[in-house]
């Protein structure tokens, strides 16, 4: 999970019994259902800013937003683009481009990320959000967790958040992308409503910031994972369409991997409610497709399920076998004739070859990675579910938050544990969202890389003391 600490000091002999750790899902129909109304909201947030006067104002008022960390890198040479396009250069950008989808969507989005940030735009829900990528990010970037291996290539900073776009659910544009425009970081996007409904979406943000932000940051990770699942799908017996199928989508399976390894198996069971809820509003059907087009960049949606359960296996806490059977199990349910690039798979290839990707891309050793294995970089542990524990009892209950949260909590906690009680229900959806966010919020608030310190990795920010003390009898 986030930052690679020792939890074994947390206190375990008041924990809550064993069985409340263990998978409860009697409430994902509902969960479902929220993330179905969520898609179907047309709320596509603030207008573009298309005016290219007004957007240069609006930018200069901004600034004073923003955090060093993020005027050094998105806002300055954002707006030595802007001013190096001018008026003429903006607006042909935007004729090239009506749909949205190429430089002048990126160039809006970028605009969105500081205007939102910087306007007060769902105040709490947007520093809510930054929370959670900023922390995802961290995860995988602090010195703590890459021991041993080098600092990303390309960006070390956390993307920055924008809300809109509906019709393209949440989204990334990587460093990749990004870098082209002179910026440091990423941009990661949630459709509008999604600030105020739609829990399950909050558990794949880790697919977007801890998968597509991370893997485009190491040159030639994606590649080298791509190779490796190839080969290792190649020598297998499952067939001759999935290595070429599964390595021509390896951005989104290995997304959908670092995700679960950063925010533990809420993620995995959080990703099949959301395609079911999604479906169901697309489709009229809420369940997990069992057909993969050759023309969709994403595996069919049961293979990501299959792929899910076995992700969680790796991980390293008790109940991760529990888990891994409860994905496995609502995966199967929704199964019919697979179909992959047109041609039928049985259920035992489809299967067999998602838990050889899982055990590639979380389990091999990576050259990109200096000789280390991404489950070796983060990992779900038990000392993160007992947090999750600590803060899920906070997430229905009437009293006012706490003013400081002990050590160790981190926005990836707060937002398996809103989802491990939305599963359970514990409480109304509504409340259990509403509780979620403000304590996301409260972390966001005393998070110093928004403060004037200019902290890159706020993961970095750890005291290691000599000597631990522990109360008597303990």
């Amino acid at each position: 999970m986030v930052k690679k600490r020792d939890t074994s000091s947390t206190k375990q002999n008041a924990a809550p019994t064993v069985s409340l750790r263990e998978p409860v899902i009697t409430n994902l129909a509902a969960c479902v259902e929220d993330a179905r109304i969520a898609a179907l909201d047309s709320d596509n947030g603030p207008a573009d800013a298309v005016d290219y006067s007004s957007l240069l104002g609006r930018m200069v008022a901004a600034k004073t937003r923003l955090p060093p960390l993020y005027t050094d890198v998105v806002y300055e040479p954002f707006v030595a683009v802007l001013t190096e396009l001018g008026h003429d250069g903006f607006v042909q950008l935007l004729l090239n481009d009506p749909e949205r989808q190429r430089d002048a969507g990126l160039i809006l989005d970028v605009a969105h990320a500081i205007l939102q940030n910087g306007e007060g735009y769902e105040e709490q829900a947007t520093d809510a959000f930054q929370e959670v990528v900023s922390d995802v990010y961290d995860g995988f970037l602090s010195m703590e967790d890459r021991l041993g291996v080098n600092p990303p290539d390309h960006s070390t900073i956390a993307p920055l958040v924008k809300w809109g776009n509906p019709d393209f659910g949440p989204y990334t544009w990587p460093i990749s992308a990004t870098q082209s425009l002179g910026l440091g970081t990423g941009i990661v996007s949630l459709p509008p409503a999604n600030s105020r409904r739609g829990l399950l979406a909050w558990s794949v943000l880790g697919h977007e910031t801890a998968g597509h932000d991370v893997l485009h940051a190491d040159a030639g990770l994606a590649q080298e994972i791509a190779v490796s699942v190839f080969n290792a799908l190649d020598a297998a017996t499952v067939g001759n369409v999935l290595p070429a199928y599964w390595a021509a989508r390896i951005d989104e399976a290995a997304s959908d991997v670092l995700g679960i390894l950063n925010t533990g198996p809420t993620a995995g069971m959080g990703l099949i409610g959301y395609f079911r809820g999604l479906n169901g509003a697309f489709t009229g059907v809420a369940k997990l497709r069992s057909v993969g087009p050759a023309g969709d960049v994403h595996p069919a949606d049961v293979l990501r399920g299959f792929l899910a359960s076995a992700v969680v296996r790796h991980l390293e806490f008790r109940e991760s076998s529990q888990w891994a059977d409860v994905i496995l199990q609502e995966t199967k349910s929704d199964v019919e004739t697979i179909l992959i690039a047109g041609q039928t798979i049985s259920l035992s290839k489809a299967q067999k070859s998602a838990e050889i990707v899982a055990e590639t891309i979380a389990g091999m050793r990576l050259t990109s990675v200096e000789n280390h294995s991404l489950c070796e970089i983060q990992n779900w542990r038990d000392g993160d579910e007992e947090i999750v524990l600590q803060l899920r009892g906070l997430m229905t209950r009437a009293a006012n938050l706490p003013q400081s949260l002990e050590a160790g909590m981190y926005a990836a906690h707060a937002i398996a544990a809103g989802v491990t009680a939305a599963f359970a229900d514990d409480g109304p959806l509504p409340v259990i969202f509403d509780r979620m966010k403000s304590l996301l919020k409260m972390m966001h608030d005393a998070n110093p890389s928004w403060g004037p310190l200019f902290v890159v990795r706020p993961g970095d920010l750890t005291m290691h003391p000599t000597y631990q003390r522990h109360q008597t009898g303990a």
